[in-house]
């Protein structure tokens, strides 16, 4: 069975792998850790108070929901994202929080947006880049439809460094291996995102280095694992029982006290350069 990376497939998901992932989604984002990346990403923007800003695989529309909260925010954002579940669950969650008004989603694909040059102030893409097939292409969007001198955020995790620990060492490593060949088609890339930007005509303005680690107990993880158990047999990368004895082994090793999980993430702050505004 060919391995699929199911995040950057949600439109191909059934509706029980979606949930699966607006669950996983809301919940990493509620964790202060997750939370604190989202902000000091934003902070280093400096959105202005009135800016049209685009969510660039919006997901559950998480990043746009931040940036709507934030003190003195009145502009308006954009989200687009390949699935209309995910879209879907976006709309909703931002009407139950009341910030229905300033937000928009709708569905699409980052790599070719339907938007004009330069409409937009701002744009992040959270949790998007390691899920593209061609990220450049998706950079060269993001640079083509924010206008000059407007920034751009990105954030990720670096999945080559995601890693749980099990009894079995070499067991462990497999199961590594298995679920970042399963669940992501580019885990390196927010390493190359210095030559990227680059390469896409962007000013990198500033960067964040970040490792979510977990030991003894799992709080950030917990939910992750539960999304992992059935993606990793989707992407056809475990079988179901296998992927249940993974995902056991780690909740027992969370309650014992023993448990291990780690990854890094990456934020990086851009700005299209200065320059005639079309």
């Amino acid at each position: 069975m060919t391995s699929i990376d199911p995040f950057g497939r949600t439109d191909k998901l059934d509706d029980n792998m979606l949930a699966a992932l607006v669950t996983r989604f809301e919940a990493r984002g509620k964790n202060p850790q997750f939370s604190k990346m989202l902000s000091d990403y934003l902070d280093a923007m400096s959105i202005p108070p009135a800016a049209r800003v685009l969510d660039m695989g919006c997901g559950t529309g998480l990043a746009a929901r931040a940036i709507a909260r934030r003190t003195g925010f009145s502009g308006r954002i954009t989200g687009v994202d390949l699935s209309p579940y995910l879209v879907s669950a976006a709309k909703r969650l931002a009407s139950e929080e009341g910030l229905a008004e300033r937000l928009e989603f709708c569905a699409g694909d980052v790599r070719r947006l339907d938007f004009a040059d330069g409409t937009f102030d701002a744009l992040v893409a959270h949790t998007l880049l390691s899920h593209v097939d061609d990220p450049l292409s998706a950079l060269k969007e993001a640079a083509r439809v924010v206008k000059h001198g407007g920034m751009i955020g990105i954030f990720d995790g670096d999945y080559a460094s995601l890693t749980f620990d099990h009894a079995d060492p070499m067991k462990g490593k497999a199961y590594d291996e298995a679920l970042i060949s399963a669940l992501v088609t580019n885990p390196r890339v927010m390493r190359q995102l210095p030559r990227l930007l680059r390469a896409a005509g962007l000013e990198l303005v500033t960067s964040f280095g970040y490792a979510l680690s977990e030991i003894g107990k799992a709080n950030f993880w917990t939910s992750a694992i539960e999304a992992y158990r059935k993606l990793v047999v989707k992407a056809g990368e475990m079988t179901e029982d296998e992927a249940n004895d993974w995902a056991a082994d780690l909740r027992d090793d969370s309650d014992a006290g023993t448990f291990f999980g780690s990854s890094n993430y990456y934020a990086y702050v851009a700005r299209r350069p200065s320059g005639h505004n079309a």
